[in-house]
Parts: structure tokens; sequence; C-alpha cells
């Protein structure tokens, strides 16, 4: 899968491209992350790509032609992208959707900065609008690394040796209790069936467990 981010600030990406999931599987070639530097397509030579709203208001707009110049060369190299501007008016990133998008074979994210960016972008340019929650951060390029980190799960061998099948969310259940090393400690004790090596024994207290913990801690998955 090929991840296209639209930024102000690409150096906050160096962090997934360096450490973790996403930085193993770029090594791997099992995905690509390219970024690009939105004041490189600003017509002006102060490398403005905002400007003030029409009818007032505080806060500047990002304007429609350097997005634009922008994603029109992303679609050179990679015609079938998918357009996804980060919004806290997107709808919700949840795990049915995450696995919708790992099909995908391009994504280009368009993260957005002050006051947003140019309606018409958004009514002409952008395939879909995501939001990571009902609150406000900064800019899009927080909610842009959660995406990636999310849908990059569900690419095969991304993980490696492990998949993504018992996550928290999978069939609408939050994880199982999970226990290491020692198999005491404080006096508090491994549950005994993860020790039996009896693993049908095991699979059920799993399953068991991840209803309890959904039920406890978010009765809302269970309706679906």
């Amino acid at each position: 899968m090929r991840f296209d981010i639209i930024t102000l600030f690409p150096n906050m990406f160096n962090i997934i491209k360096d450490e973790g999931v996403v930085a193993r599987a770029i090594k791997k070639s099992h995905l690509s992350v390219h970024i690009w530097q939105l004041r490189d397509f600003s017509n002006n030579k102060y490398k403005n790509i905002d400007d003030k709203p029409y009818g007032g208001g505080g806060g500047m707009v990002m304007q429609v032609k350097p997005i634009r110049d922008c994603i029109n060369k992303i679609k050179q190299s990679s015609p079938k992208t998918k357009i996804i501007y980060l919004s806290p008016q997107g709808q919700p990133l949840k795990h049915k959707l995450t696995k919708e998008l790992s099909m995908f074979d391009a994504i280009t994210l368009l993260c957005g900065r002050y006051e947003g960016v140019d309606e018409r972008i958004i009514n002409h340019d952008i395939d879909m609008e995501i939001s990571i929650g009902d609150y406000i951060i900064s800019g899009g390029e927080l909610a842009a690394m959660v995406l990636i980190d999310t849908v990059s799960r569900q690419i095969p061998n991304v993980l490696g040796n492990i998949n993504s099948l018992n996550d928290s969310f999978t069939n609408n259940l939050l994880d199982y209790p999970n226990y290491t090393r020692p198999k005491i400690i404080d006096n508090q004790k491994v549950p005994e069936v993860l020790l039996s090596g009896h693993q049908a024994n095991i699979n059920i207290w799993r399953i068991e467990q991840s209803i309890k913990k959904t039920k406890k801690k978010r009765k809302d998955l269970l309706k679906n």
C-alpha cells in the first residue's frame, strides 16, 4: 500500500517512518509513505498557502490552488489514490473502516491546519472525510499518523507472525486479559486455565473474558 501525506509539517512524520510497526513495514516493502510539503506548491514568494476567510471571522483558511496542485501531482504517479481529509466533521475511524481502507492500493491524506480548508476542496477533490474522535487537535498530522498505523496493521504480513484477529474491536469485542511471567506477584496469580496447556479451554476462557470486559467497559459495542 502507498500513503501520500499533504502537510505543512513534514518532520512530524519522521517518528512513524523511523520507529515501530509502520517503519518495519516500510523496510520490508509492505507499504510506502511519501510526504509532500504543501508550501512547495505556493505561488507566492512568502510560501503562504492560506488566506483570510470571506465573511470575516477569526483564523485563516487553506487555499484551493496549492492543495489541488499537490493532489494533481500525486495523481501523476498514483492515479487511483483515495483522497482523504482528516477532519472533525468526518465519519468516525472505527475498526470496520480500517479494514475497508486497507483494501485500497493507495491513500492520500490531507492534513488540515488553521480553520481548515476551502470548502471547494472538500466538495470537489476529497473522496472521504475521516475523524479520529469528537475533539479538536491542532492539525491533521496526528490524526493521519493514527490512521496510517491502524490501517497498516490490517495489511497482510505487516505484523509478521502476529495477526490482528484478536485485537480489541474485532467482532465488536474488547481484547481478553493478558498475563506474562511471573506466575504469582504480590499474591496475584495468573488464571489456572492459562497454565493448563489445554488450548480449547484457553480459547473458551478468552472468549468469555472478552464478553465480560466488553459488558463492563463498552456495552455499546454489544449492540452491534
